[in-house]
């Protein structure tokens, strides 16, 4: 996921390379939001906030930047923020925990309300100060930090009551239980025996912990150490080289200390593997770019929230690695503590997986992070069957008048009643398979219609681009597109590439042979 620190080249060998994890289909981020599971999310909720303004001077009683402080911000933390991130990839989620009676609670009730978390059964202590992380920041720089919190455990009617709560939500048959434990106190032992007895009921149990070894006996079937994490289980210390290459080589002893459970285990800039508790091959996922850690603040809540909720879609076990390592990347290119919705995984998702087909449900979803992002949308559609030359010329020169390139084939149905029987000569998955592996292609999708125009009125792209020996004014699009305030750009014909003239030079040669 982040980078903690650079990693230095290996000065030992290593194990042969893990297999890279297949890309996992954009349209499961879509079907966990319809299924919209349901989780219980246990542990330490905290608040983060980060306050910030300029600094121009030193102090006259230390030298030290004097900030000026102008804005303060508010996030929920540690297991309220994977409930956050659970919320956002379209997940019903209860959170348990214990909150103060003091207005930091308050705050982090109105960022959990906000998000639709239930928060009803957290059991408020009175007098108990709420865990807050407060980091002081000038020009995009952290210049301290300052923690603040509970002096001791919850008290036994507190403890009492988070048992009572545990065993209402056990009640429910949520479809998942996370475990998010920080060590802040909020999962007492009495918790922890409750949950263990009544472990046959839990469909899923997934365990992000400091110490994962203290769960091993409630049997969980996921854990998400980070490499630290890891080597505190196995009592070692964490490798500074050849990462991956020690998850893999300690694999059987990390299966049995957690448990027998799957092991997603987080290695910042070097991705994740996951490491199954059953039969199964070690499969590690790539993480999109290297960041500092001050930008990846949270990144670890929100993989266990999409590895939660991607098993709570039965998807296999090499997506679940990359849905969760895509909702990481997602956001560790967001300042401060962040979440990664729908819209953001899906088009991650699709990025990773460009020649895969993309529905309009997901592809509106795709667009909508784009726009989030300000990123101006070109589009243009096609049969795309046989590609030549001219294809590439024009799908280059369309990517060049905007930010993303949505790419729209004709159905297979569409091609043969614009082309005639004996077309097409490639399926739609294949010829998407071959448009979305071009560098200046974005996005593809497909209708079915022999126009394009409900796909434009959904879109609405900034601009339209068509290739061929066109004007607007011939294009039946061109006044759909201009009502939808965008325009339309003709894009330069090559002459002699042809799909028709190639397939019947291919047909000429068969019968000559």
């Amino acid at each position: 996921m982040a980078v903690r620190h650079p990693t230095p080249p290996s000065a030992s060998p290593s194990l042969p390379p893990s297999p890279a994890v297949p890309p996992a289909p954009a349209a499961l981020a879509g079907r966990i939001a319809r299924a919209a599971p349901s989780v219980l999310v246990l542990g330490d909720a905290l608040l983060d906030q980060w306050l910030s303004g300029p600094a121009h001077r030193l102090g006259r009683d230390a030298p030290v930047p004097v900030v000026e402080l102008a804005e303060t911000r508010s996030a929920p933390g540690g297991a309220a923020n994977v409930a956050a991130n659970l919320a956002a990839l379209g997940a019903r989620v209860e959170l348990v925990g214990v909150r103060g009676d003091d207005a930091d609670a308050a705050v982090l009730d109105g960022a959990l309300a906000r998000r639709g978390i239930g928060t009803a059964h957290t059991v408020t202590e009175p007098g108990r100060h709420t865990v807050v992380k407060r980091r002081l920041t000038t020009a995009g720089q952290t210049v301290a930090r300052f923690d603040a919190g509970p002096a001791g455990p919850p008290r036994p009617e507190t403890v009492a009551a988070l048992v009572e709560a545990v065993d209402a939500l056990l009640d429910t048959a949520p479809d998942a239980v996370v475990i998010a434990d920080y060590g802040l106190g909020a999962l007492p032992d009495a918790v922890r025996e409750r949950l263990r007895r009544r472990r046959d009921e839990i469909a899923l149990l997934v365990v992000d912990a400091h110490d994962v070894a203290a769960w091993a006996s409630l049997r969980p079937d996921v854990v998400t150490p980070s490499l630290a994490e890891a080597a505190t289980a196995l009592g070692v210390s964490p490798p500074v080289t050849d990462r991956p290459a020690w998850g893999v080589r300690h694999h059987g002893a990390l299966r049995d200390r957690v448990g027998g459970a799957d092991v997603l285990l987080t290695l910042d800039v070097d991705g994740s593997l996951l490491l199954p508790g059953g039969p199964g091959p070690v499969l590690r996922a790539a993480a999109a770019a290297a960041v500092p850690q001050s930008e990846a603040c949270g990144a670890g809540d929100t993989f266990v929230a999409a590895a939660a909720l991607a098993r709570c879609m039965d998807a296999t076990a090499g997506e679940v690695l990359a849905v969760a390592q895509a909702a990481a990347d997602v956001v560790v290119t967001r300042p401060g503590t962040a979440v990664c919705d729908t819209g953001a995984l899906t088009a991650r998702l699709a990025h990773a997986d460009r020649g895969r087909v993309l529905s309009v449900p997901d592809l509106l979803a795709a667009l909508g992070e784009h726009r989030r992002l300000g990123h101006r949308v070109v589009f243009t559609n096609g049969c795309f069957d046989v590609l030549h030359r001219g294809h590439v010329a024009s799908l280059r020169q369309a990517r060049q008048l905007g930010d993303v390139l949505v790419v729209a084939l004709n159905s297979d149905a569409g091609v043969a009643r614009l082309k005639g029987p004996r077309r097409p000569v490639n399926p739609l998955a294949d010829r998407a398979g071959v448009v979305g592996a071009l560098d200046g292609v974005d996005l593809v999708t497909s209708f079915d219609e022999d126009s394009p125009v409900a796909l434009l009125e959904a879109i609405r792209p900034e601009v339209y681009a068509k290739g061929g020996d066109y004007t607007p004014q011939m294009l039946t699009e061109t006044p759909v597109v201009e009502r939808l305030g965008g325009r339309v750009r003709v894009l330069d014909y090559l002459s002699d590439h042809s799909t028709a003239a190639i397939v019947e030079r291919i047909r000429d040669a068969e019968v000559s042979s």
